[in-house]
């Protein structure tokens, strides 16, 4: 899927992944195809930190943990407000990631010591609804985290508190998914053909959009929290409205009616604003649209 969505967006463009998808080679891809990627670091995450020796002025680059990152700048983190999203990015850390080089004996992978972000941040709102702790998690396969803060680790290491920025808002596409599982049957298309599948995905991706739109104009004016609907509730009102389709003819040309419950009438807004005022059905063709 990012393969195709290259051949169609040229800019640049971020992937924010929870850490079940932290892998160097998948990183490599990512940053060849002009992506850049976020995650939360995990326990066993290999990181290091490039230190120079005041003697020698030689360059190193000694081996830290996460945990260890997110100790040394905590009590700075809460020196800044535990409210909101709070972050302190760390300079000089760096990763190893493999890279290929050609010589006498063919192809051979070697490492090479890269620059990242590393932003130690708490108070992410994934980390309110959920513990993020899986039956199956080993030690070093959970997040690193101490006292409610975690490591943030991204290849563009310039902008950190972007690179934070974006994987915070990772927890939206988690809220659609829920969304769309529980209310508007993401797991309900029992087809085998994949192009039925990604119809059906983008049909999901209309209707919440329509119902987004629809909420937020029941809901922009509501003065208390008995007022406007629920998502739930506008996918019952919206979507499971009983309607009846009629045909009558007037000043002898055939019309199309729907009438629609009166449970719609709330809705009687949106659908003037997107009822288009003609339809035309014919047969599709490179020069027209069905």
């Amino acid at each position: 899927m990012l393969t195709m969505l290259r051949e169609n967006v040229l800019r640049r463009l971020w992937i924010a992944m929870d850490r079940w998808f932290l892998c160097k080679e998948f990183f490599i891809f990512l940053m060849e195809n002009g992506f850049d990627w976020v995650t939360k670091a995990k326990r066993n995450t290999a990181l290091y930190q490039r230190i120079i020796e005041p003697g020698t002025r030689r360059e190193r680059f000694v081996p830290v943990t996460s945990v260890m990152l997110i100790k040394a700048v905590f009590k700075d983190l809460l020196k800044l407000g535990l409210s909101g999203h709070v972050g302190i990015a760390i300079p000089n850390i760096y990763m190893k990631l493999p890279y290929t080089v050609t010589n006498r004996k063919g192809q051979v992978k070697k490492m090479r010591f890269v620059s990242v972000a590393a932003v130690v941040a708490m108070r992410l709102k994934e980390d309110e609804k959920t513990t993020e702790h899986r039956d199956s998690d080993s030690e070093n396969e959970s997040p690193a985290t101490y006292r409610g803060a975690y490591l943030i680790i991204s290849n563009r290491h310039d902008v950190p508190f972007k690179a934070l920025e974006t994987y915070v808002k990772r927890w939206r596409i988690e809220d659609f998914f829920r969304t769309i599982k529980q209310e508007l049957g993401f797991e309900q298309c029992h087809s085998t053909s994949e192009a039925h599948h990604h119809a059906h995905f983008e049909l999901l991706f209309a209707a919440e959009t329509l119902l987004s739109y629809a909420l937020w104009q029941l809901n922009k004016e509501k003065t208390s929290v008995d007022e406007g609907c629920t998502h739930g509730e506008m996918v019952s009102c919206l979507f499971h409205t009983r309607c009846q389709i009629r045909i009558q003819t007037h000043k002898g040309e055939e019309r199309v009616y729907v009438d629609f419950d009166i449970q719609a009438r709330q809705f009687a807004n949106l659908f003037s604003q997107f009822w288009p005022d003609q339809l035309d059905m014919r047969w599709f063709s490179k020069s027209s649209f069905q």
